[in-house]
């Protein structure tokens, strides 16, 4: 199933070719020059990946970024800002902010669809199972928070960056197991640690496409 993606951008020429690309690899493409419209639009529905213009009319890069980031649908979508600004200030700025990926000007089909890629790994859902999972010697289980194609996060107060996991937990509505190994490449405030799949099995790597690309495709 394919992936929902937003594309926020002014100039006609570059709207329509990242939209076709976006297109020709299966996306559902939401393309949009209005950026007021757009940052409407986003707290209403959800998307997989959201590309957007730095220099935008009306309303800076910058701000929308904010937006999305604290709109209820889309605070933890993947943003991808299309920039020409290659100054470090500016870039980590965005960073900051919660920009996740860049696309530089001019635009390359190619970038653009190594880009949607990384978005198809990045794209999360809310997810609530209990994970079992072992460390270091020790066995424990935690509740997770969501759930991507290429990680997972959930309650795990014992763990540190780096470490190695090995954790198993159950996906609806087909009761799949996954099972296999993982390494810690996050943690946050809330005592959850994110962890990347390492070799998971091949069922669960399908069942785990089939529920996120179901998910982010809801309006």
């Amino acid at each position: 199933m394919s992936l929902k993606v937003l594309v926020v951008e002014d100039h006609a020429p570059s709207l329509e070719l990242i939209t076709k690309v976006l297109s020709s690899a299966d996306a559902q493409v939401r393309p949009m020059s209005d950026i007021e419209d757009a940052s409407a639009l986003v707290e209403k529905e959800r998307f997989g990946g959201i590309f957007l213009d730095l220099q935008m009319p009306k309303v800076h890069g910058f701000e929308f970024v904010k937006r999305i980031r604290k709109s209820s649908c889309n605070k933890s979508t993947a943003i991808i800002v299309i920039t020409g600004d290659r100054e470090h200030r500016t870039i980590q700025s965005l960073f900051n902010q919660g920009a996740t990926f860049f696309l530089e000007k001019p635009i390359d089909r190619l970038r653009v669809l190594r880009i949607f890629r990384a978005v198809r790994g990045f794209a999360h859902i809310s997810f609530r199972a209990e994970v079992t999972y072992k460390s270091k010697g020790m066995t424990a289980r935690g509740i997770s928070s969501n759930l991507s194609l290429g990680e997972i996060l959930f309650e795990a107060p014992q763990l540190r960056s780096g470490d190695a996991v090995r954790l198993s937990f159950r996906l609806p509505p087909t009761n799949v197991l996954v099972d296999g190994l993982g390494k810690v490449v996050r943690l946050d405030e809330n005592n959850r640690a994110g962890v990347r799949f390492i070799n998971i099995n091949e069922a669960a790597k399908r069942a785990i496409q089939e529920l996120v690309d179901r998910e982010t495709i809801k309006s």
